[in-house]
C-alpha cells in the first residue's frame, strides 16, 4: 500500500514531513521526503492523500471495553455472550474513532482481543488487565451489603461472575488472583488503592490493601516480566503504591505537589484523565459529590505533572454509559486544554505507547513499534482532513475529520474512495 502525498506527523517531531509512506503488509516499509515508485511486479493500493496530514493511529490508555459498552443494567442482566458481543460491537466503534491500541484496564477481554487479532473483526490492539482486583469492600467490590464477603464463605458478587472484578484479601489470596489474571492473558495487573466514584462503600479518602497485599501483587507480576498499575486518587494510597513498586498510577486526582514531585522522582507514570462534570452520570447525592471532588483536581494534577516532568499518559475510564461511548473523542481533543497540540499529539501516540511498553514479555505486539510512523513499525496510521497539530479540535469529530483509517496494514476506513475493511 502506498500512501502518497501526504504530510506525516512521526507521533514524536513537531515538523510535519511532505512525502510518501510505503506499507508492506502489517509494517511501515519506508517513509521517504521524496516521491516513491510502485514495484510493478506486485499489486499495490496506492491512496493519494492530497496534501493531508498522516499520523500515527491514536491510544487510550485507560479503557473498559466491555464496561464502556454495556450499561449497569447489561452488567446485571445480560448473559456473558451479550455482554461479550457489546464490548465486541464497541472495539470496531473505537477503532473507527482512530484509537489503533487501548489498554483495557477491566474486563474480560481476553476472546475479544483473540478474534481481533486473527482478523476476523475489526478493533484495535488490546492491552488486556483482565479482572481488576479489589480488597472486600473496596473500589472493585460491587456484591450487595447484606452478601456474606467470599472469605468468608460467601458467593461471588456478579461482577466477579463475568470476569469484571476479582475481591481478594491478604497476601495468599492476592496473589492467587494476580496470577488467576495472567493465566487469562493480562498484560498488565490493575489494583484498586483507594475509593472511587462508581464504587458504593468506599469514600474517596479510603486506603485499600495493606503494604504486605500490595508487595505480593507487585512481586507476582514482576516475575511475569510485567508491571501492577493502580486506581487511587488520595495521597496515601499513591504513596503507598509507589512505596511497594507499583509502576502506573491511574488518576490520581487528589495527590499534592509533593506526591506529584514523588512520581517523577521515582519515575511512575501517571495515566490521567481530563475529567469534567458531565463525563459521568450518578444516581445519588454520595457518588455525584465523589465525582465532583475527582473532577476538580483535574487542572492542577496536569500543571504540577508538566512542572516536574511526570510520565504522563492519556485515558478516558468510560464506564457504563454507553451513550456516551462517543465522548471518548472529545476526551481526546480536550487533552489540548492542557497541553500544547504537539504534546497532546505526542501522548495520545508514542507517549501512551511508551506506557503500553511496560507489559514487556508480556507484550502481545512486542515485534514492532507503535504509536510512531517510522520504517519497522506496525502500520497503524490515520490521514486527517486539516492538521491536528495546528487545531486538535479536530479529533472530536472522527467521522467527519477522520479520511482513511489503516490498522495493521488493512484500510478499515477510506473515504477518499477505494478500499477498505
Amino acid at each position: 500500500m502506498l500512501l502518497r502525498n501526504v504530510r506525516v506527523f512521526d507521533g514524536k517531531s513537531g515538523t510535519l514531513v511532505d512525502g510518501d509512506v510505503l506499507i508492506d503488509g502489517t509494517r511501515i516499509a519506508a517513509v521517504s521526503d521524496s516521491p516513491v515508485g510502485d514495484d510493478p511486479a506486485r499489486e499495490t493500493t496506492v491512496i493519494d492523500g492530497g496534501g493531508r496530514v498522516l499520523m500515527p493511529g491514536m491510544s487510550d490508555a485507560h479503557v473498559h471495553l466491555v464496561g464502556n459498552a454495556n450499561s449497569a443494567l447489561d452488567m446485571v442482566m445480560g448473559t456473558e455472550v451479550h455482554i461479550a458481543l457489546n464490548g465486541l460491537a464497541e472495539a470496531k466503534n473505537m477503532l473507527h474513532r482512530g484509537f489503533t491500541a487501548v489498554r483495557d484496564m477491566a474486563g474480560d477481554t481476553g476472546s475479544i482481543k483473540s478474534v481481533i487479532d486473527r482478523g476476523l473483526f475489526e478493533g484495535p490492539r488490546i492491552y488486556p488487565s483482565q479482572a481488576a482486583i479489589s480488597q472486600t469492600g473496596g473500589h472493585g467490590d460491587f456484591g450487595f451489603v447484606y452478601e456474606c464477603p467470599t472469605i468468608l464463605g460467601g458467593d461471588q458478587s456478579r461482577a466477579e461472575q463475568i470476569g469484571f472484578m476479582r475481591v481478594a484479601d491478604g497476601p495468599d489470596r492476592v496473589l492467587a488472583a494476580v496470577r488467576e489474571q495472567l493465566k487469562k492473558g493480562a498484560s498488565q495487573i490493575k489494583l484498586m488503592v483507594g475509593g472511587g466514584a462508581a464504587s458504593m462503600y468506599d469514600p474517596l479518602y479510603t486506603v485499600q490493601f495493606v503494604d504486605d497485599e500490595l508487595r505480593a501483587a507487585v512481586h507476582a507480576a514482576t516475575d511475569y516480566g510485567t508491571y501492577v498499575a493502580t486506581h487511587v486518587y488520595n495521597v496515601t494510597g499513591i504513596r503507598r503504591a509507589i512505596a511497594a513498586g507499583v509502576k502506573s498510577i491511574e488518576h490520581g486526582h487528589l495527590a499534592d505537589e509533593e506526591t506529584v514531585a514523588l512520581m517523577a522522582e521515582k519515575d511512575v507514570w501517571l495515566s490521567m484523565q481530563p475529567f469534567a462534570l458531565g463525563d459521568h452520570h450518578y444516581p445519588d447525592p454520595d457518588r455525584a459529590g465523589k465525582d465532583r471532588e475527582i473532577c476538580s483536581g483535574t487542572d492542577k494534577i496536569y500543571e504540577w505533572a508538566k512542572k516536574y516532568g511526570v510520565k504522563t499518559a492519556w485515558g478516558t475510564d468510560l464506564l457504563l454509559e454507553p451513550q456516551l461511548a462517543p465522548r471518548q473523542s472529545e476526551m481526546a481533543a480536550r487533552l489540548g486544554d492542557h497541553y500544547s497540540n504537539l504534546d497532546a499529539l505526542r501522548m495520545l501516540t508514542s507517549g501512551n505507547a511508551e506506557l503500553f511498553r511496560m507489559a514487556g514479555e508480556r507484550d502481545p505486539y512486542r515485534q514492532a513499534e507503535f504509536g510512531v510512523v517510522a520504517a519497522g513499525a506496525w502500520a497503524d496510521v490515520l490521514l486527517v482532513d486539516g492538521n491536528p497539530l495546528d487545531d486538535i479540535g479536530l479529533l472530536a469529530d472522527p467521522a467527519k475529520n477522520l479520511a482513511v483509517i489503516v490498522k495493521n496494514g488493512q484500510v478499515v476506513k477510506n473515504s477518499l474512495g477505494g478500499p477498505a475493511w
